[in-house]
């Protein structure tokens, strides 16, 4: 299993969400986040005391999925949330080495 995250402007995040949906990824998370990627607009960007520098809110969002699916979860965060400008957001993947479910039934 892997855990996928990507950091996006705020304005793709609907489409990937009903992209992800449509591909059948479910397990997915949505985070708000003060970051430094390329603002789209001077209006996106707020200066941060706390971080001496310029940031814009944008949304971490999480995707755990099996290995196999990787590849087409990545190629959808990428084709759908691209905003046409560099540094416009970034995708990570990682391992996960165990998942539970809470309530203790497979």
């Amino acid at each position: 299993m892997k855990q996928i995250k990507a950091f996006v402007h705020r304005k793709r995040v609907s489409d990937l969400i009903h992209a992800l949906e449509a591909a059948g990824f479910q397990r997915l998370s949505l985070f708000d986040v003060k970051g430094l990627l390329r603002a789209l607009s001077a209006r996106e960007q707020e200066y941060s005391v706390e971080f001496g520098d310029q940031v814009i809110n944008e949304v971490q969002m999480e995707l755990f999925c099996e290995d196999e699916d990787v590849a087409r979860a990545v190629e959808i965060f990428r084709r759908v949330g691209r905003t046409g400008r560099p540094d416009a957001g970034w995708v990570y993947v990682s391992p996960v080495e165990q998942a539970f479910p809470i309530d203790g039934t497979a």
